[in-house]
């Protein structure tokens, strides 16, 4: 198994916790920042990747969000779109201070709600090296679209509440971040439920609940307009049959990116992180990384 240790940097005023992955050998090594998707965190398979990426020579910062597992925050489970940006910047400024990585040589890796905060901190944070977005959630307004009208009338309403209640400094009102089709959930694709429950380890219970106000946040948010605004190589991972970050959006965005890289896989949001189709994907961001990162 890779070297792993545990580790904490601060984003605004909290303790964000982070694992580190370090590969062996001599030299600085290239490092990747990476993190989860919507109201995921870092032990929904994240280690797999890590340990993948680690065993070819790459060193990882896997970190948590403020607010969610196990970094520090309140009140918890509230995705703030501008925080959750804000703490990507703070991880890419902690793997500068780190003895043994090459600072000329950090990437970023994002997955889902992630992957369009990876095009963003590219575009925005410089000195990024490359950057793997798989499955990204490139375009607020198609994933919405891609909703059920009346759950998203349902969500809008308790968003709506809890906006209201925010102002009052109530507690946030949580609805489920993944439900079956009919519920009232952020993510109610047929593939959802099943799907994001397999990330989750065997006998880990983790907190399937967001704040609800993410749903009026979510459809202004459109990273991938900044694809264009990359510099460095990134490539696009991107499921055919994507539920959630559909993906001829994300096609587009992604042919507009200077040095931009697509690899195209036929299965929906969740297949990619599991069995046969993680494999194929590892495999291609593992020759990606290596032909941008390897060497200097």
């Amino acid at each position: 198994m890779p070297e792993r240790a545990d580790v904490y940097f601060t984003s605004g005023a909290d303790r964000v916790s982070a694992w580190l992955y370090r590969p062996t050998g001599s030299g600085p090594s290239p490092l990747l920042v990476m993190a989860h998707g919507l109201g995921a965190v870092r032990t929904m398979r994240l280690d797999a990747y890590a340990e993948r990426f680690c065993a070819a020579g790459y060193a990882c910062l896997v970190f948590d969000y403020r607010n969610f597992g196990d970094s520090e925050g309140q009140p918890r489970q509230l995705l703030d779109i501008g925080m959750e940006l804000a703490d990507w910047a703070a991880a890419v400024a902690y793997a500068h201070t780190l003895d043994g990585i090459d600072r000329d040589r950090i990437g970023l890796w994002g997955t889902s709600f992630a992957g369009g905060h990876v095009i963003a901190t590219a575009a925005r944070v410089p000195g990024i090296a490359a950057v793997v977005a798989q499955c990204p959630f490139t375009d607020g307004i198609a994933a919405v679209r891609a909703i059920n009208p009346g759950t998203v009338a349902r969500l809008t309403a308790l968003a709506i509440r809890d906006v209201v209640g925010a102002v009052a400094r109530r507690p946030p009102v949580l609805v489920p971040t993944v439900g079956k089709p009919g519920e009232v959930a952020v993510m109610t694709a047929p593939d959802a439920y099943e799907g994001y429950l397999k990330l989750v380890p065997k006998g880990v219970e983790l907190r399937n609940e967001i704040a609800a106000r993410i749903a009026m946040k979510v459809l202004t948010y459109r990273p991938g307009r900044l694809a264009a605004k990359v510099r460095c190589p990134i490539l696009f991972c991107v499921c055919e049959t994507d539920s959630v970050a559909p993906a001829g959006p994300t096609l587009r965005y992604a042919a507009k990116a200077p040095r931009g890289e697509v690899k195209v896989y036929p299965e929906g949001h969740f297949a990619i992180y599991v069995d046969d189709a993680f494999e194929r994907a590892v495999a291609d961001q593992i020759a990606f990384l290596n032909k941008h990162l390897k060497s200097g």
